[in-house]
């Protein structure tokens, strides 16, 4: 199964950095306009573990519905969303925040699969792509929304694919 494995140092405490990445609304803003990100459950949200959230947006164009739940709830240290109706056949995605000399490191991990093994698999260097090139723009663009301190920007660690 293959795993996305990235990670950004964010010149904030994790107790600031945290809050950010727990309010659901904030995932609208960071993720490229391209996909027509859209949360569909009424907000504003409650973060919880077992709490379920659907969204819709356009992958390749194609309209898409997307249903995940909140299946660990564990602030201000980390929490991961899996997929339970979507594009993918698995999704989990675990965010993970660490105090740092620099602030705080935080890691998200992907394991994922992709629909109609082994043909899926095919189109698997388009998806790594497209994921590459989504989570590049979050973390090119989460700086705008966090209150970071002047002459300070978020340092950016390589969109690793990995096989598990």
């Amino acid at each position: 199964m293959p795993k996305l494995r990235t990670e950004a140092i964010i010149p904030l405490p994790r107790e600031e950095v945290f809050p950010f990445f727990a309010e659901a609304e904030n995932l609208e803003k960071i993720t490229p306009a391209s996909l027509r990100f859209e949360i569909l459950t009424p907000q504003p949200i409650q973060m919880a573990e077992g709490l379920l959230i659907d969204y819709r947006l356009r992958i390749g164009g194609l309209p898409q519905r997307w249903r995940t739940r909140i299946s660990l709830w564990d602030p201000p240290f980390r929490f991961a969303d899996e997929q339970l109706k979507g594009p993918y056949r698995k999704w989990f995605h675990t965010h993970t925040f660490y105090d740092s000399d620099e602030g705080t490191r935080m890691v998200d991990e992907v394991d994922y699969e992709l629909p109609l093994a082994p043909l899926g698999n095919v189109a698997h260097p388009l998806i790594r792509m497209q994921l590459k090139k989504i989570f590049s723009h979050r973390n090119r663009v989460i700086g705008d929304f966090l209150p970071l301190p002047p002459s300070k920007g978020i340092i950016r660690g390589p969109i690793e694919f990995l096989a598990s």
